[in-house]
């Protein structure tokens, strides 16, 4: 009864009015109450501190700065394996595999198509088709930004509008094509491997997601909206293996698409598993 009670309050939640004011909350610098607030987090989730580069919680200007840290250098070596696909970010593998008939495996019989993942457009999906996925769930204790699992030329971005249902394993067995219904931003790459997506799933108290080249990208209006990035639009941007790609403030979901015969994804990993971002997920497949 309470996770029917749950779910069904995630439907009639006034989403992004809640993800707004926990973007007001995140950016407060009141000295007091981000402090205060701070501390807590760190203490309810065991944020590991020793390994970010300001250790002093009363140091951030606001809580998003805190939630956004960055590490030491070293704290997230890179696998340095000939063909190794890294982890864009700290989190654990929601779910990893083929893409099926144009599916993607959420949890428990759900799944959604890479096409309403990535916006509607065909064009931009029919690459992927056959091809392979992986999910990674970021936790609030985890380091929220997200890197380069390969490098890639950056050829596309798209914002996607739509609701912005909690992120967690509750809501992944029980709201059907979670993913392709919350706002997200596509960022589609030309790499060594073939074209390869990384999606940044939002959620309710997501404030905001921000890229490297674009700066802060929700919200905004909430309507489709694509910037291209080829050499026809504007100078290339060219990202190396492991560079920050974006971040997430106050966390979600990062889920990476490569094509058919690209990938092999490593055995280890099952639903579930925690991975970091810098280690290998998965390796090139040989020809």
């Amino acid at each position: 009864m309470k996770q029917r009670l749950f779910i069904l309050s995630q439907y009639l939640m006034p989403h992004h009015l809640l993800s707004r004011l926990a973007g007001c909350v995140a950016e407060c610098k009141v000295r007091w109450f981000k402090n205060a607030f701070t501390a807590w987090f760190a203490r309810r989730y065991q944020v590991d501190m020793t390994q970010a580069l300001v250790e002093d919680l009363t140091a951030y200007e606001h809580f998003n700065a805190f939630f956004t840290r960055a590490l030491k250098p070293g704290a997230r070596p890179l696998d340095e394996t000939p063909g190794a696909i890294l982890s864009p970010a700290d989190g654990a593998v929601s779910q990893l595999g083929p893409i099926d008939h144009g599916r993607i495996f959420q949890a428990k019989g759900h799944s959604f198509s890479v096409l309403e993942l990535l916006g509607g457009d065909a064009n931009l999906s029919a690459p992927f088709m056959g091809g392979e996925f992986a999910t990674i769930y970021l936790s609030p204790k985890d380091y929220h930004r997200v890197h380069m699992p390969l490098a890639g030329t950056l050829r596309e971005m798209v914002y996607v509008p739509g609701r912005i249902f909690s992120v967690n394993q509750t809501t992944a067995e029980n709201v059907p094509e979670l993913f392709a219904r919350n706002e997200r931003v596509v960022c589609l790459f030309d790499t060594e491997r073939g074209p390869m997506a990384v999606v940044l799933v939002g959620a309710m108290i997501v404030a905001s997601i921000e890229t490297v080249w674009a700066g802060l990208v929700t919200p905004p209006k909430r309507e489709l909206k694509t910037v291209r990035y080829d050499e026809a639009a504007r100078a290339p941007i060219h990202l190396e293996k492991g560079a920050e790609l974006g971040r997430f403030k106050l966390g979600s979901t990062a889920i990476v698409l490569f094509g058919p015969n690209q990938v092999k994804w490593a055995e280890q990993l099952a639903a579930g598993t925690p991975v970091q971002m810098g280690q290998a997920i998965g390796l090139a497949a040989q020809a």
